[in-house]
């Protein structure tokens, strides 16, 4: 079955009201049923009717009943007040009969109570259930108009993409511009996954730079002296060349020197076989 479908059948149910439940308990007869009052029909007739208006409708009835009941009780006691009295010979009641009539009447009236009681607490059940069913057919009408608002939704949307695909500018030669949804996630996550991986990369670098500009403070200081010898060095091998070009170079103490150290490494590496 479409959606269609299903929305058609859904508008053709018929709306049920607490009235129309509850006629055929209240009038079993159909001779009964031509008693019923007007405002009684109309009601069970309507189609909207509201929790409120039966709350109204209840409250009048019970009030009606009470008044009927008080007339009732009323009227028999009247009725029977004269039977007595007019009958022939006429009806006298002993105290005995009274105090055993008391007694089953305050029997019948702990009884009666007790009944009034699990009534109220069975009209309690049916009110907090029928707030519910009310509740649920509210939510069924709102989601049934939704329902029916949604094909014409669908179709918009289907229009409106298709006349985005049709202004959307030429496909890229970047084939990861061109991925479709799920793949474009996946290529987004591991990107992410990419930049998480260098930031943390870039922190660990970050907490060891303090550690390597010490250690780069420790080679300069022992880079200085070093620094000092090369100049030195240079300095004394300036003045080498220079005294070498003056003419002072065979006497020179600094080429004796090295010729002196040049003999003796031959002699080690001679003597140690290196």
């Amino acid at each position: 079955m479409d959606a269609d479908a299903a929305l058609t059948e859904l508008q053709h149910i018929n709306q049920l009201t607490i009235l129309d439940l509850a006629y055929p308990i209240l009038n079993p007869s159909s001779s009964s049923a031509t008693k019923r009052t007007s405002g009684v029909s109309d009601a069970s007739n309507q189609a909207n009717i509201t929790p409120a208006l039966l709350a109204a409708d209840l409250a009048h009835y019970r009030d009606l009943f009470s008044k009927l009941r008080f007339s009732y009780v009323e009227q028999v006691t009247k009725e029977r007040l004269l039977r007595a009295i007019t009958s022939d010979p006429p009806e006298f009641v002993e105290s005995s009969a009274n105090a055993e009539l008391g007694e089953k009447l305050k029997v019948d009236k702990a009884a009666l109570k007790e009944k009034k009681e699990e009534l109220q607490t069975l009209i309690g059940e049916l009110e907090a259930q029928g707030r519910s069913l009310a509740n649920r057919y509210e939510n069924i009408q709102l989601q049934s108009a939704q329902l029916e608002a949604l094909p014409a939704e669908i179709e918009h949307l289907q229009e409106t993409i298709s006349t985005l695909q049709a202004q959307q500018e030429p496909t890229s030669s970047n084939p990861a511009l061109s991925l479709p949804l799920q793949p474009t996630l996946d290529f987004l996550a591991d990107r992410e996954q990419q930049l998480s991986d260098l930031d943390h990369q870039i922190a660990l670098l970050r907490a060891a730079i303090p550690a390597k500009r010490n250690e780069v403070e420790n080679l300069k200081d022992e880079l200085a002296p070093l620094q000092m010898r090369k100049m030195k060095s240079v300095q004394e091998a300036q003045e080498a060349r220079r005294r070498r070009q003056d003419g002072a170079g065979i006497g020179d103490e600094l080429e004796e020197r090295g010729r002196w150290l040049r003999g003796v490494e031959t002699g080690l590496r001679r003597m140690l076989e290196v």
